[in-house]
């Protein structure tokens, strides 16, 4: 018996302390994209210049709380996240690869989430035929580059060296004139500059050593250069301390929300996920299973839910919360039409 409760006592000691590389993910907070982001009334998405509209009711973004890449849940930790309805747990390397620090991952969320403000605002206007200009943005910033912490997802490349570019595919020839370690300066418009009053003293000049390609002897500054957009009048996504693509569909609904005379959501508490491209079609994100928790926590009863993630939001569905399988902001908008009208049998739903 002795030797028994000792080896169950150290044991549970073991557990205690023994540290895993695991993630622990739960539901976190949701926004309003039809309403304010703080106490301050700040709106998430505020548009100027153009005519808009009242709004009513909910359209919610969720999101996901993760602990840190430096934290390390103990064995008793995981175990009890593995039973629990509002915890994922899920591999370290998944969410943080080897090699990448917590402020490369922060920072990799803040372009993604850059990059789905820009598509959600390019699908939103194309939806409603409203004309948006080209140019050329830098997509992404490859961490550990010689541009990161320099250049950012969604800055306007105007010119490399001088040269103006009006295509991505000049800026890659350009870098490639110099040779690993010397200097190219690129001038851009930061991402989050009011284009409606840019100025020319409004560009900066940004200097940034090449390095030598990996697969190559030609020189490299560790950015995508890809084709961008510009509106023809403001729109601000102000949310503050998100990251990544997820809420590109629900912002894009915000938009057209605000720019419509039709009370999309007619009152109603509707929330969703999802990443969306610049043509409007909707794409899988991750941690599904605490997003759904997190809308119902909210008040939410109707849930877009990118077809992909279905089976596994499906798993999971709190009681109340109505899943709507969704592939394209056009569907989408068809859809927030049956909520209105009350035609709930008539939504497409993730399969039980």
């Amino acid at each position: 018996m002795l030797a028994a409760t000792l080896t169950l006592i150290t044991l549970l000691v073991v557990s205690v302390l023994l540290k895993v590389p695991y993630t622990q993910l739960s539901p976190g907070p949701t926004y309003n994209t039809l309403g304010a982001q703080d106490k301050a009334g700040t709106p998430v998405i505020s548009i100027s210049g153009a005519q808009t509209y009242p709004t009513s009711g909910h359209l919610n973004m969720t999101t996901v709380q993760v602990t840190g890449a430096d934290y390390q849940p103990s064995l008793v930790s995981v175990v009890v996240g593995w039973l629990a309805n509002d915890q994922l747990v899920v591999p370290h390397d998944i969410l943080y690869p080897k090699g990448q620090t917590e402020q490369q991952s922060e920072q990799q969320n803040a372009e993604e989430f850059a990059s789905s403000q820009d598509s959600a605002k390019t699908a939103a206007l194309t939806q409603l035929g409203i004309p948006v200009g080209n140019e050329v943005q830098i997509s992404e910033v490859v961490a550990g580059g010689p541009a990161d912490g320099k250049l950012h997802a969604g800055d306007r490349i105007v010119a490399v060296d001088g040269t103006q570019v009006t295509d991505p595919t000049q800026v890659g020839p350009l870098v490639q004139k110099h040779k690993p370690g010397e200097n190219v300066v690129f001038t851009v418009v930061p991402h989050a500059q009011d284009e409606e009053t840019l100025k020319p003293s409004d560009e900066s000049q940004v200097t940034v050593t090449t390095s030598k390609a990996p697969d190559s002897d030609k020189a490299m500054v560790g950015i995508v250069a890809a084709p961008g957009h510009n509106y023809p009048f403001k729109i601000d996504i102000g949310l503050q301390d998100v990251g990544g693509p997820s809420a590109g569909l629900m912002f894009a609904l915000g938009i057209v929300d605000k720019l419509t005379p039709t009370d999309l959501t007619g009152g109603k508490f509707v929330a969703g996920t999802g990443t969306i491209d610049d043509k409007g079609n909707v794409g899988p994100i991750g941690g599904i299973s605490m997003k759904v928790i997190a809308a119902r926590e909210a008040g939410a009863r109707y849930f877009f839910t990118p077809s992909d993630n279905c089976a596994e939001a499906s798993k999971n569905t709190p009681s109340g919360l109505r899943l709507i399988k969704v592939d394209t902001l056009a569907q989408a908008l068809d859809d927030l039409g049956k909520v209105r009208a009350g035609q709930d049998a008539q939504l497409p739903a993730c399969p039980r």
